[in-house]
């Protein structure tokens, strides 16, 4: 398992991310300026679909990538592959 690999996936995960960064910067703003606890709570749940739609993404590209180009066709690699993946797939 390679820790420092990158895909074409991850530009666009970084991209999700500081979107919901600035997202969260805003609402402790309007929490700071005692902004209306709805539009809080409205706020609070875009920023968290945003990182729950980063984190799909990434795992998602991890079991198209590393995974099934792990798993091949040797049976060994294929045992480490589906244990990698219980591993991440805990994360969903």
């Amino acid at each position: 398992m390679d820790k420092t690999t990158t895909h074409a996936s991850h530009p666009d995960i970084v991209l999700r991310l500081k979107r919901a960064e600035g997202h969260l910067r805003s609402t402790i703003a309007m929490i700071e300026a005692g902004r209306n606890c709805v539009e809080l709570a409205q706020q609070l749940h875009a920023i968290e679909k945003a990182i729950t739609n980063a984190k799909k993404a990434l795992i998602h590209d991890h079991v198209d990538h590393c995974l099934e180009a792990q798993a091949g066709a040797n049976p060994e690699l294929a045992k480490g592959a589906l244990a990698e993946f219980k591993e991440i797939s805990k994360y969903l």
